[in-house]
């Protein structure tokens, strides 16, 4: 048995551990570019937390998902203001925009330069500079990841800033400020977890590690995700989403993902489509499509009995398979407040680009197994019938 695992990022969890940013500030640099979410008023505790102790801050909100023109604006901010460390305070928005800042403020060219697929894919030489990662939502697990995901609206797609030189400083953790995170939100992002966790679970580059982190975040994924929809202060569910989500950005970062994901970035490029919605329409008929192939293709295959024990998992019932599993999660679907895929103006006549973008994406590598284009575009229909 041969295998590898990174994660160099320094992880502080626990309820209140946010107040600790001053101090963590101070040993870090004198002025921080805060990159936020659209509402730069969410920023005032951190920008007060370092100012008790004697730093700076400069805030940069992120209106949505973040684009190229995002890092090269939040790059020339912090320039200008003599920034010396970047904090990404927000949703994975937020932490993938400061990242991105982060990593090309130590690195020359243009940002287009360094992503996969539309542009060169070039190298980055040199580490980023200090970022600390305060997730606000628990979902994207990007406060532990090495890559930021970026959209390029004239491409009409999502795509990849990707280097080991990218993972955090500092992954500040606390559940405490996912307390006031609306119904929707809890959904869509805990869905995006649990999504991220299972593909990396039956990933075809799983290994150990990944298996425990992932059986640890699915079974407190699926037994807190609807407490902490139903009672957003629950801070018991919440600390187990937090948990899930941080464990599924570790474990996809070594483990890669999947078809959910493979579609996500293309219809996230295309349609003003949420990527945590994307992932909970998708997520069902993905595992149903993976179950077939792999009962055609490889019925004596390692995927086939992982997908058996995660309805364990999942369900609380030990007798139960992966078929289980597949009703299971479409309930939990059906049950949240997670808009339909088809509510974002995708329909089947979009099947043949987005198949086709899918089929490149740099997550189907993960999938247990190659899927056809038939298979994809079952996968897209399916999901799109209202009924789904």
């Amino acid at each position: 048995m041969q295998f590898e695992f990174a994660t160099p990022t320094k992880i502080l969890f626990g309820s209140g551990r946010a107040r600790e940013l001053g101090l963590l500030g101070r040993n870090i640099g004198r002025r921080a570019l805060i990159v936020t979410g659209r509402d730069p008023k969410r920023a005032e505790a951190p920008v007060a937390a370092l100012s008790a102790n004697d730093g700076d801050a400069v805030i940069f909100p992120v209106n949505g998902e973040p684009t190229l023109s995002t890092v090269r604006k939040g790059v020339e901010l912090a320039k200008v203001k003599h920034c010396d460390f970047v904090i990404g305070f927000g949703g994975g928005s937020a932490i993938d925009a400061g990242k991105a800042i982060a990593a090309m403020l130590t690195n020359p060219d243009d940002v287009l330069d360094y992503v996969e697929i539309i542009g060169q894919g070039k190298v980055l030489k040199a580490t980023a500079a200090p970022f600390i990662a305060i997730p606000t939502t628990a979902g994207t697990g990007s406060e532990v990841t090495r890559n930021a995901v970026l959209a390029s609206p004239e491409h009409r797609l999502k795509v990849s800033l990707r280097s080991p030189h990218m993972y955090p400083l500092i992954a500040l953790v606390d559940p405490e400020l996912t307390l006031d995170l609306p119904a929707p939100l809890t959904a869509t992002t805990g869905l995006d977890a649990l999504t991220q966790l299972i593909e990396a679970f039956v990933s075809c580059r799983a290994n150990p590690m990944i298996d425990a982190l992932c059986t640890q975040g699915i079974r407190r994924a699926a037994r807190s995700l609807r407490n902490a929809c139903n009672d957003g202060h629950n801070l018991a569910a919440r600390e187990d989403m937090a948990l899930a989500s941080l464990w599924s950005g570790i474990a996809l970062a070594n483990a890669g993902l999947g078809a959910v994901h493979g579609f996500a970035g293309p219809i996230g490029g295309m349609f003003p489509a949420p990527h945590g919605a994307v992932c909970a329409a998708l997520l069902p008929h993905v595992m149903a499509t993976n179950l077939r192939a792999l009962r055609e293709r490889q019925p004596d295959g390692v995927a086939l009995r992982k997908f058996d024990e995660l309805a364990p998992l999942l369900t609380g019932d030990a007798n139960t398979v992966a078929d289980d599993a597949v009703d299971w999660l479409t309930t939990l679907v059906n049950e949240l407040p997670v808009p339909r895929l088809s509510s974002y103006g995708i329909t089947p006549a979009h099947a043949n680009e987005l198949v086709e973008k899918a089929t490149a994406a740099s997550s189907m590598k993960g999938n247990p197994l190659p899927l056809t284009t038939d298979e994809l575009k079952t996968i897209l229909t399916t999901a799109l019938q209202p009924e789904s």
